[in-house]
Parts: structure tokens; C-alpha cells; sequence
């Protein structure tokens, strides 16, 4: 599926589900899973670039390098997390610009105050609905090509209430976007409140977050529900780290990689996942 198509399969009635990727690799190993787009998570750049929290480190050249890294491997639909645009309004219009040329299919804009932190943390704030309504107006006219979709994003739930929150997504569906994300749902009651309102009007996406505010629940269930777009940002950080401590553990432990062996790929396994084989051709005939 192109990112042309990505508005086509929204429009279908089971949900999207794209999991999260932070690199090439991760993305390359999805597509090869199957998946028909890919979540680009600003957290998960934050964990592996930087080693550190999702708490608005990361900064607009980081995140669209990263994309543009992805989109040169990978033919799928790429969503990608901007966070609050990086700035105001201008800055809103500069990260549109750069991340469609870097092939985002999808980008997601939220509505809280810079620096921004996970949206399942404590301690967030939100801007004015006023400024919101600005800066998704500024993104909607920044883009060049309407198959680049913007997703609005509200924090709100956790400062203001699930009311406020559905108000403030009913003003950024007034501006025009393409899909709506109402962050950390805490309930069963919410989630059902959120696409009772909207469900039938503009596709809206479920963040499942291990541990996160919202009940993790499945793609199918979520669908169900009336969910158009899941997302599994920071699970695949989450298994890859604990995967790297039971490597490195093992490793410390016995000197040798040799008890690990089972769990891992060898030399070729690896080549044959990125395309060595391939990429060798290629340039053989060139010589």
C-alpha cells in the first residue's frame, strides 16, 4: 500500500494497525512482517538516539533524518509523530514542508505546550484551543498534496477532562484535518464516548501504550469499538530493550555469545534480512 492509498484503507472498517518503528531496521523488519503501514514514534526516537525520556528532546532535524532514513528502505505508509510541530505555528509549517518531502504519509500535531512529554506521563499542559486551531490550520496549509494527511492530537483528558477533550477534537475536526487522536483514554466509557461522537465523522486512532493510561486491547476489539487506526508505538523499544539485557546479561555472564546463539541471527540471517545478497548484485553490474 503507497501513502496514496493510506485515506482509501482508513475509510475501510477494520482498523489499521501500525506498530511502531524508530529506525530503518525496525521498519524493514515490519514490512517484511506483513503490516500495511508503520507508526514513526517521537518516544521511541527519544529511547534510542538519545537514551533518554519522551519529554521533548528530540528535536524537528532528528525526527525527519530518521523518516527520511525509513521512507528510502521501506515502500509502506509511514505515520509519523511531529509532536506539538516543534514551535509555534511557523515552526508547524516548516515541519509539514520537511517531513512531506521526506515522505511522511501522515502527520500527527498535538496540542501541548513546548517542550511536550508522553502522553502518558503526568505533569502535561496543553495550549489554548485558540492556538491549536492556528497551528493545524497552518499544517493544513503547508502541505503540498491533500494524500498528505494530518492527525490532530489532544492531550487534554489528563488536564482538562474527557468533555474538553472531546470539544477541543470537535474544533480540530472543524479545521479540516484527516484524523482525529484523543490521547490516554482512561476507560472503557471513555474510549466508547470518544467514538460515539466521532467514529462515523473522521477516523480516529487508539494509542496502546504497555502500561500505559488506556486499557491495552487488541486491533480487532478496538475496531470493534470504532477505532480506523492502532498503534503500538513503544512496544517494539520495549521488547527490543529486554531482549538487549538478556543478551548483554548472558553475554557478561558466560564471555561468549554461544548460549544466545539460539535467539539470535548469524552472519548470513542478517545479510539476508537487510538485502546484502541483493545490494552485491546491484552493484555488479556496475563494475
Amino acid at each position: 500500500m503507497s501513502s496514496s492509498d493510506l485515506k482509501t484503507r482508513l475509510a475501510q472498517q477494520a482498523a489499521l494497525l501500525a506498530p511502531g518503528v524508530y529506525d530503518a531496521l525496525s521498519a524493514l523488519v515490519a514490512q517484511q512482517a506483513g503490516f500495511e503501514a508503520l507508526y514513526l514514534s517521537g518516544a521511541s526516537i527519544a529511547y534510542t538516539a538519545l537514551g533518554r525520556s519522551d519529554i521533548g528532546l528530540t528535536t524537528y532535524p532528528e525526527v525527519q533524518q530518521v523518516l527520511s532514513n525509513i521512507t528510502a528502505r521501506v515502500d509502506l505508509p509511514v505515520i509519523v509523530d511531529a509532536d506539538t510541530g516543534f514551535g509555534n505555528a511557523l515552526n508547524v509549517m516548516r515541519t509539514v514542508r520537511g517531513f512531506e518531502r521526506a515522505g511522511a504519509a501522515m502527520i500527527q500535531l498535538e496540542d501541548q505546550t513546548f517542550p511536550k512529554r508522553c502522553g502518558h506521563l503526568d505533569g502535561k499542559s496543553v495550549v489554548s484551543t485558540q492556538e491549536m486551531t492556528g497551528k493545524l490550520k497552518a499544517a493544513l496549509d503547508a502541505r503540498q498534496s491533500a494524500s498528505t494527511l494530518i492527525l490532530a492530537r489532544t492531550d487534554a483528558v489528563a488536564t482538562e477532562g474527557i468533555e474538553a477533550a472531546l470539544e477541543r477534537a470537535e474544533r480540530y475536526l472543524e479545521c479540516g484535518v484527516d484524523a482525529l487522536f484523543i490521547e490516554a483514554l482512561r476507560t472503557p466509557e471513555q474510549m466508547n464516548a470518544a467514538c460515539t461522537r466521532f467514529a462515523s465523522r473522521i477516523p480516529l486512532l487508539a494509542n496502546m501504550v504497555e502500561g500505559g493510561k488506556t486499557p491495552v486491547q487488541s486491533a480487532e476489539e478496538l475496531g470493534k469499538r470504532g477505532f480506523r487506526i492502532v498503534i503500538f508505538p513503544g512496544g517494539t523499544v520495549r521488547a527490543v530493550t529486554h531482549t538487549l539485557q538478556g543478551y548483554y546479561g548472558s553475554l557478561k555472564k558466560h564471555q561468549t555469545t554461544a548460549p544466545w546463539q539460539s535467539a539470535m541471527l548469524d552472519f548470513d540471517g542478517l545479510n539476508e534480512v537487510i538485502g546484502t545478497p541483493e545490494l552485491l548484485a546491484t552493484g555488479r553490474k556496475y563494475e
